[in-house]
């Protein structure tokens, strides 16, 4: 379709004309591309600060720990004390195939830690190299714990984002630097800026971690362990494995396996899915009310292509009889009906998206941002592409009328 500057001038003179209805009509298409663009970013922020929280866990993991018992078993009354020991790592990885990575840990609670003149309370942990299979570190500085530090009994540590601030407040790389910790001294070897809020003995941030094997002597542990952190090979949910686990568990120390109590277990692979069913749910309210905000936008530009054509009759009447043909007053209905649905639901999407890096800033921490809001770039293409879809439905009633329309009735009209 080819238009002139002439025609070009008409259309935006009908849109002046009906500047009212044109701008009350455009609003509705604002309105509705708007909200479509910020619930999709909104959504997509608020999953990912849901999802910080557990950043870098493994999500087809689950931990596992003693309480008191619950159950009478075995001759042993209700209430009893029980813990576990390294041995049920064996136990486990010997009679359970289907577990991927199995690591135990060691926690202090109340430690302090020291480094000159500054302190900080922290949760000290002890844990094997392999347990960044399950809870991944972020290393900012040095590295994490290895297999070497276990063999050679390295008196080494890593420590949490919070305590790396408290400790050395002016900043560099801490490596090598001795720090204390109730009445030990370690070398710091690595900083972990992991900020997840699974708090699994204590918080990443604010957590010391050293070799499982240091921790045990330090404290005189023994061959206890507080929990045991395990994941499932891929394909594997779970779920499917744990009565296994809890029988394995319960016939070693005489705990009742139905002793859900007694033999404690988190599973993250179901709060996971929880996370995911729910925003699965959200998307689709975010796009049922987006979509249904825009078809009522629409409807209104619609409505008021009805009421200029309706108000052009004369006009038309008069363009169709000095030669105008059908498919050029076609033409100009639906490029006007374009015009105005493009305009408006651009400015909705500028918008948006302006609101939405607002958002995104407020959720810059450190230079580093927590939490995306933005829309991705397919997704403003399929909003201008859902835009063009509606500006030429919108008109195409309106303009099936004005073709309808015949010289003479309109001169009648006239």
């Amino acid at each position: 379709m080819k238009f002139d500057l002439d025609t070009y001038r008409e259309i935006l003179d009908t849109i002046t004309r009906n500047k009212g209805r044109s701008f009350l009509t455009g609003f509705g298409v604002f309105w509705g591309i708007f909200m479509l663009v910020t619930l999709i970013g909104g959504g997509k922020g608020l999953k990912n600060l849901l999802s910080n929280n557990f950043q870098g866990f493994a999500t087809n993991s689950a931990i596992i720990f003693p309480q008191n018992t619950t159950k009478a078993y075995h001759g042993f009354r209700k209430g009893r004390q029980w813990g576990m020991t390294y041995a049920d790592l064996t136990r486990l990885k010997e009679q359970v195939p289907e577990l991927d990575v199995v690591s135990p840990m060691l926690s202090n609670w109340s430690s302090i830690a020291y480094f000159k003149d500054k302190k900080s309370s922290c949760s000290f942990k002890g844990l094997l190299p392999n347990y960044r299979s399950i809870d991944a570190p972020q290393i900012y500085y040095g590295r994490y714990i290895n297999q070497m530090d276990i063999v050679q009994g390295r008196k080494v540590c890593v420590i949490g984002k919070k305590i790396y601030k408290t400790l050395f407040p002016g900043g560099g790389d801490p490596s090598g630097q001795m720090i204390r910790v109730d009445s030990s001294y370690y070398r710091v070897v690595g900083v972990d800026y992991a900020s997840g809020n699974m708090n699994i003995n204590g918080r990443a941030e604010e957590s010391i971690s050293v070799p499982i094997s240091l921790m045990q002597h330090t404290y005189n542990k023994g061959d206890s362990v507080d929990l045991i952190c395990m994941t499932a090979k891929p394909g594997i949910r779970m779920k499917t494995i744990m009565p296994h686990i809890r029988e394995i568990i319960g016939r070693a120390h005489d705990v009742s396996p139905q002793d859900e109590k007694a033999i404690t277990v988190i599973n993250t692979e179901v709060m996971f899915s929880m996370v995911d069913s729910l925003f699965s749910g959200v998307n689709f309210l975010v796009w049922l009310v987006g979509i249904g905000t825009l078809l009522a936008g629409s409807i209104g530009v619609s409505n008021i292509m009805m009421v200029t054509v309706r108000e052009r009759t004369t006009e038309i009447g008069i363009r169709r009889a000095i030669g105008a043909t059908p498919k050029m007053i076609l033409s100009q209905i639906i490029t006007e009906s374009i015009l105005l649905t493009f305009v408006a639901g651009m400015s909705g999407i500028i918008f948006g998206i302006f609101i939405l890096q607002l958002l995104q800033m407020a959720n810059t921490t450190d230079g580093i941002v927590t939490a995306h809001f933005q829309i991705s770039f397919w997704t403003s293409i399929g909003a201008l592409a859902l835009l063009s879809i509606l500006g030429v439905l919108s008109g195409l009633v309106p303009a099936l009328r004005a073709m309808s329309i015949k010289p003479v009735d309109a001169m009648r009209d006239e």
